[in-house]
This record gives C-alpha cells, structure tokens and sequence, in this order.
C-alpha cells in the first residue's frame, strides 16, 4: 500500500553522509601507496583506496536529494541563492586552513588566477591550473556540484515531465558514457589530461541522473523489496573483487575494473540510498537515525572541507607516520579532530551564515504568500500516470515557509 504523503527528513542518509565523507578522509588519510598519506595501516590498506568514490556517493545523493523535495513552482532565483548560502561561507573559511596546508607549510607559490578559480568554484574547466588541484584540493568535487545545480531547475522540471522508463534509459546511457569517457581519454590521451577530463562536470551528471531517477520513481510509487544489509554487502564484495580478484583477471579485464569503477559505485550508491530511503518510509528506525549519527552526517559538509587540510597540517609537523596498525590510532585522532573543527564551522559559519542568507532572499523571486509570511501549498510534481506521492512540507517556524533545504541536504560533494 503507498502511503498518502512521504518524509521529507531522512535521518539516515544524512548519517550516511558521514560515512562517505569518513571513506574519503580514510583514503587522503592512508594515501595511494608509497610515500603518500599521513600514515597506512596494511589491515585497511589497499582497501581504503575505495574511499575516494565516496565523491559518486554525494553525487547520486545530491540528485536524489534534491529531486526528492523539488519543487516545480519555485523561482529558480531561489533555488541558486539558497545554494550560495548554504555552500559559499564554509567554503570561504575552511579555504583559510587550506592556504596554510597547501601553500604556506609546502612553500609554494600561489598562482593567483589558479587560487581565484577555486575561490569561485569553477576551477575543473580548465586543464593548466596550478597545482592540479588549487586553492582547497577538495572542492574540485564542488566545482562538479556546481554544474548540477546550475542546471537543476531546468533538468527537475524536465524529469518531472518524463515517464520513468525514459529517465531509466537516459540514466542507463550517461552511465554507459561515463565509462566510454574513461575507457577512451585513458588510451587517447596524456595521463595528465585524462585526468582532467575525468574531472570535468559534465562527466559526472550521469550519477546526479541517477539519483533524480530513483528518488521520482520512488515518490512515484516504485519500491524493490531490498534490504540494506544487501547492498552494503555487495560494495565489500565489490571492494574485495577490484583489489584482490583483480589479480586473476587478465590485463584487459582488470583495466575495465578500472574504466567501470565510478559508474559501478554510483549504482551501489543508489542501492545503499534506496534501501534505507523505503525503510524510513515504512516507518522503521535504526542506529542510523540515531542523535549522534544524525548530527556527524549534518557536520560532514564541513568535516569533507576540512579534513585534508588537516592531515597535511599534520604531517609537515610530524612527519610521515610509520606503516603499521597502529595508523588506525592515528587515524582516529585526526578524525576526532577534523570533527570538532566540523563543529566549529559548521555551528558558528555554516549554519547561522545560511541562515542570514536565507532570510534575505528576493522577495521579487518568492511565491506571493510566501513573500507576505501566508501559508504555502505542498509542492507538485508533474505525475506519472499514476501520479507522485506528495512529499510532506516541514515548515521553518522562523521564516513561516516551507523548508527547502531537506535535514538530509548532501554536503556538496567531497573528493
């Protein structure tokens, strides 16, 4: 039976937020091999690598997030000046800490047109940035963020119109040209500008597609009876396969383990998503909507922008740490101490700056009631033959509007 109105807070995908932004902090953390990393514990690594597609997690999420609240009749003029509250001033601060880890403490140059690139977030269009990753070398996963958002209003109001069949094979095509693009800049093209183009925006919109598709087929009335213990189990064996059964494999298949990586994540992505996202709409909980979780996931955005930064700041002050388990003690700290920075970000610049941000919207660009304090009427989507299931409308007592950033927004991606 479909229920007459679906959440729009979804406790657990903002915890999972936190998982993924941890995977990525483990993977900065413990490095590529070699002399990389802070410090590499051989109980997680090579594994650990896997953490950086943690950025295709936030990507599909982003899609299926924003999908999953969308609302048709809202100015678009909104929906960017909301974005730039809620992305630009920790992005502004934490750019600080990264000035210091990146420049200052490795005594590099700034190359001013480079740094002011990333300040902006545009910095993956072009191929002869200085270094490959200026500014705060995380945010390149917001510069591909930034495209999506750009053109959300156009893609939503489109999806909304499609029939899930067709968005299913258009999400099924881009994913089959994510991985043409790799299979083909990677045999073409120098490693460096392979690289870049596997960076471009454009790249990634196939796993925002995803997300979009899955979240309106849901509110569409779709489900798929899936556990999530199912899907969490198929990325471990997914992750044990592309590092240790790659060993039997020939070269050619071992190199399209590589080519397929990032589509193939997306779809385990979505997977993860989905099932907790129908569990919540049952109305189960789990320790996934637990406080502690849930406020770890809230942080993450910070926590992603943060982190880096603070293992390198950590190892020009210590040194490299030697390759051994006890790396995982180490790994904590830091961890503990990227959170509390977190915290701090997030508590005293992202929360309240969104917040000033958000009240000074337009009032040219808002809904009539909505601009005079009136009451505002649950957001539509364009229905399937069946029609959508309406998703409630929380609203925010301070600004007596609906709320359009969900509890589980995804933190702008992470790298």
């Amino acid at each position: 039976m479909i229920p007459h109105s679906l959440p729009k807070r979804l406790d657990s995908l903002t915890s999972l937020r936190f998982f993924a932004a941890f995977a990525v902090f483990t993977f900065h953390f413990t490095g590529n091999g070699g002399g990389t990393g802070f410090a590499r514990a051989p109980v997680i690594f090579p594994y650990s690598m896997i953490g950086g597609q943690g950025v295709s997690f936030f990507f599909v999420l982003s899609g299926f997030l924003l999908m999953w609240v969308f609302k048709p009749h809202e100015s678009p003029g909104v929906f960017y000046w909301r974005r730039v509250g809620r992305i630009w001033p920790a992005h502004l601060v934490a750019l600080l800490l990264a000035i210091q880890a990146y420049y200052i403490m490795a005594d590099l140059t700034i190359d001013w047109p480079s740094l002011i690139q990333s300040v902006f977030l545009v910095q993956t269009w072009a191929p002869h940035v200085t270094p490959t990753l200026p500014g705060n070398e995380v945010t390149w996963t917001l510069s591909v963020e930034l495209l999506f958002y750009a053109l959300f209003p156009l893609l939503g109001r489109i999806a909304a119109k499609c029939r899930t069949r067709w968005l299913v094979t258009a999400t099924a095509l881009g994913l089959v040209g994510m991985w043409l693009t790799d299979w083909i800049s990677v045999n073409t093209a120098a490693p460096a500008t392979a690289a870049w183009i596997m960076r471009l925006p454009v790249v990634y919109l196939p796993e925002f597609l995803l997300g979009m598709t899955v979240a309106l087929a849901v509110r569409r009335g779709w489900r798929l009876p899936l556990r999530p213990i199912v899907p969490v189990l198929l990325l471990a064996a997914y992750v044990g396969l592309y590092y240790q059964g790659r060993e039997n494999f020939t070269a050619g298949v071992a190199e399209q383990l590589d080519y397929t990586l990032r589509p193939a994540i997306a779809i385990l992505s979505v997977l993860i998503i989905l099932a907790f996202v129908q569990r919540e709409v049952r109305g189960l909980r789990g320790v996934l909507n637990t406080r502690p979780l849930v406020l770890l996931g809230a942080w993450s955005y910070c926590f992603y922008l943060v982190h880096h930064s603070l293992s390198r700041i950590a190892t020009y002050l210590w040194g490299r740490m030697p390759d051994n388990n006890y790396a995982l003690l180490y790994l904590l700290a830091v961890g503990a101490v990227a959170n509390a920075l977190a915290w701090l970000l997030y508590q005293f610049v992202e929360e309240p700056a969104e917040k000033w941000w958000r009240r000074r919207t337009p009032r040219g660009w808002l809904a009539p009631k909505q601009a005079t304090g009136g009451p505002v009427p649950a957001a539509r989507t364009a229905p399937e033959p069946a029609g959508p299931v309406p998703v409630k409308e929380p609203v925010n007592e301070s600004l007596n509007e609906p709320l359009n950033e969900p509890a589980t927004e995804p933190a702008p991606a992470n790298s």
